[in-house]
């Protein structure tokens, strides 16, 4: 089963109160962006629906982590007449990451609005931030086969009920909804995106600690495409 899951947009800033907010002009042509060697290049499209220029600033990170970003995008700031598009180009600078297993990082894009004319319009500068994968050539198995790899097993820490969840295999997996259910309840379980060879510990809400022997986890991940697809596995305790 699939439906589609779309990034939300991120307020970044605003200015000057006012009488009526400007709108976002900038559209993304996708939820995620993945390079997959041997290819040193990924694009994204980016759409201006406004009825106005306006500016258009990108860059990646590495989220929390503070490593270089071995990627350049191009362009890297430039401006966008109304109802019109462009290609946004990131090059991978062919050194720097683990060729084992997947990286990922941060694309962010950014709308500034030009100046108003009136004084008393609000204008609002918003960031649109995705998930960027650098996937190595040669990895092991299949991108698309990593969900139904997933382990998962309930366990207790600090006397409260977890749901373990380890990732064997070379690709993140995103979790988009994890529920648990234990004997004819549903318990929601927070979700994350399970990175290679990793292993995470998720939230149970409301599982008794020392519950969850013959639970069943319903869970949810989004792939390259954007898609959502639903998974089913048992869960020991």
């Amino acid at each position: 089963m699939k439906r589609f899951h779309f990034a939300g947009l991120a307020l970044a800033g605003s200015l000057l109160l006012s009488s009526g907010p400007s709108l976002a002009g900038i559209t993304l042509d996708g939820t995620r962006v993945v390079l997959a060697a041997p290819s040193k290049e990924a694009s994204l499209l980016i759409r201006n629906t406004a009825p106005a220029d306006i500016m258009v600033q990108t860059w990646m990170d590495a989220g929390d982590d503070k490593a270089d970003v071995p990627f350049a995008i191009t362009p890297a700031l430039s401006r966008m007449g109304p109802e019109k598009q462009q290609t946004l180009r990131i090059l991978y600078y062919g050194q720097g990451l683990p060729t084992d297993r997947e990286s990922v990082f941060w694309l962010s894009v950014q709308e500034i609005p030009q100046k108003a004319k009136d004084e008393n319009t609000l204008q609002i500068a918003v960031r649109q931030r995705i998930k960027f994968f650098y996937r190595p050539a040669g990895l092991p198995g299949e991108v698309a086969q990593a969900p139904a790899q997933l382990r998962w097993r309930v366990v207790t820490q600090d006397g409260k009920a977890q749901l373990e969840v380890s990732n064997p295999t070379a690709f993140h997996v995103s979790l988009a909804e994890v529920k648990l259910r234990s004997g004819s309840k549903d318990y929601t379980v927070d979700t994350q995106m399970v990175p290679p060879a990793d292993t995470r510990r998720l939230t149970v809400h409301g599982l008794p600690a020392g519950a969850g022997a013959g639970a069943k986890v319903h869970f949810e991940t989004i792939n390259d495409y954007g898609a959502i697809t639903a998974h089913d596995s048992d869960a020991g305790a």
